[in-house]
């Protein structure tokens, strides 16, 4: 039997090297050189294909859960039972704010859990944290205030007040104010555990220490509750015409959107705002915690807190409601007359919103006329508590709620005289439409048992609010649409 093995052995080398050969031969031919970009296409192109693979990628792996706990039998032939804990049904504590009360007091603005406070007895502990010597902390235990009359579902309102032994940051080198946060073993008596926040910081010389003990630049301060859903431009535009002429110059209004001041709202607010008599804060984010009504309570103590020391008088009330002087009486002369309570209180007059007064036999003169022009109807039925409305010097108050403050120093009063009330037009903000339902030519009438009259007081100053709207900015907003 022959052996070819070193025969095609050598056939094998001499055809590599006649391929060799050609190769080189041709790339010479070309003028061929290798460039870096050249070489980033190829890394780029591999990388291409392999990431194109019909092969699908491992995902990463997720870390490992805990151990579960197991059940045990005892020694004694009792089976102990165990349970495992997943996931968290709510913060323990959200941070909105948090202000100065004075030199050695601060107010701290959030939400918690309400299981936690009704059944549980989370405690909060204040600590100052000096910029240049952190060693020199000092702290106290927070006093607690619920404002929101149990009206919070998943969350409640916490105000907490924080009271220290001495001023703090009186050399006004700065420093930092933390909120140590126990639940105190709410929700699982086998976890204490403490959130430690961060809730307000001074830098170096930016406390103004006159800003305490002089007095307020403003006369009068609205603290609205929050804006929401598709609300009427129109409506919008008469109520801060008419409040800025009824507080006159020295006024401000802060209105807290929370998805109502959609692009027609906000051309109405706009003038107000450039005017200087009107602040816009966008609160949309708070819709994420479940509280009571857009969170209302929280938003209203934002406020007290956050301008304090801005005005003499603070006023709480919607934007639906139309605070009322009567003839012969100007809001300072009632105000000063009250200057000895912290707050008071005033009557609603509760406005049908669907019922207007006929002047003609034009219905369409009637309908242009601004709300409060036409709806002039007041529910006169007896026996009914209408909700109340209130305003307080807010330099006396550590809390503030909707209807009254329930945590204040000084004296309260509940108002019936009648110089000063409020006319209410529950719903019409909501409705982009005609309120007039039913034109009626009548100084009274019953409807489903309820007597109405005739009410004319918001009607008969709205000449002097147009006029004044078109003095301090114009036509601009004279084609606003309901």
């Amino acid at each position: 039997m022959w052996n070819y093995a070193p025969e095609l052995k050598l056939l094998l080398i001499i055809m590599l090297g006649l391929y060799y050969l050609a190769t080189v031969f041709l790339f010479i031919q070309s003028g061929f050189t290798i460039r870096t970009s050249d070489l980033r296409f190829c890394i780029t192109g591999i990388r291409t294909n392999t990431s194109s693979s019909t092969l699908p990628l491992s995902p990463s792996p997720s870390p490992s859960p805990p151990p579960l706990n197991q059940d045990q039998l005892l020694p004694n032939g009792v089976l102990k039972r165990a349970f495992n804990t997943y996931g968290s049904a709510a913060y323990s504590f959200i941070s909105m704010s948090a202000y100065r009360g004075g030199l050695d007091t601060f107010a701290i603005i959030g939400l918690a859990s309400k299981p936690l406070h009704v059944f549980g007895t989370p405690t909060y502990e204040c600590r100052w944290v000096p910029e240049l010597n952190s060693s020199e902390h000092i702290s106290t235990v927070a006093y607690t205030m619920l404002p929101d009359w149990g009206y919070g579902r998943v969350y409640t309102v916490v105000i907490l007040n924080c009271t220290f032994s001495q001023p703090i940051n009186a050399n006004n080198c700065g420093g930092k104010l933390f909120l140590y946060t126990n639940i105190s073993g709410g929700g699982d008596l086998s976890s204490n555990r403490i959130e430690i926040i961060e809730v307000l910081s001074e830098s170096p010389r930016s406390l103004n220490f006159s800003l305490f003990t002089s007095p307020p630049k403003y006369d009068y301060w609205y603290c609205g509750s929050p804006l929401f859903g598709n609300l009427s431009p129109q409506r919008i535009r008469e109520w801060l015409a008419y409040h800025v002429w009824l507080f006159g110059p020295k006024s401000h209004f802060v209105i807290y959107d929370s998805g109502g001041i959609h692009e027609e709202v906000m051309e109405v607010v706009k003038p107000w705002m450039e005017l200087g008599y009107v602040s816009l804060h966008d609160i949309r984010d708070q819709e994420r915690f479940d509280e009571f009504y857009h969170n209302q309570f929280m938003i209203v103590n934002d406020c007290l807190h956050r301008y304090k020391f801005m005005a003499e008088w603070m006023f709480f009330f919607d934007v639906d409601e139309f605070v009322y002087v009567a003839p012969n009486n100007t809001i300072k002369s009632v105000l000063d007359s009250l200057s000895e309570y912290t707050q008071f209180m005033f009557e609603q007059r509760h406005m049908s919103s669907k019922f207007c007064l006929s002047v003609s036999d034009d219905a369409e003169q009637t309908y242009r006329k601004w709300g409060f022009e036409k709806l002039v109807y007041k529910d006169f039925k007896r026996g009914i508590r209408w909700d109340r409305k209130y305003a307080a010097q807010p330099r006396n108050l550590y809390s503030a709620g909707v209807h009254l403050s329930q945590d204040f120093v000084g004296k309260s009063i509940y108002t019936r005289d009648q110089r000063i009330t409020f006319f209410h037009y529950h719903g019409v903000i909501a409705n982009r439409g005609e309120p007039c339902e039913k034109l009626i030519n009548s100084t009274g009438f019953y409807f489903e048992r309820h007597p109405f009259v005739l009410d004319t007081g918001m009607r008969d100053v709205a000449g002097f609010v147009k006029k004044f709207e078109l003095k301090m900015i114009g036509s601009t907003l004279q084609n606003t649409h309901q």
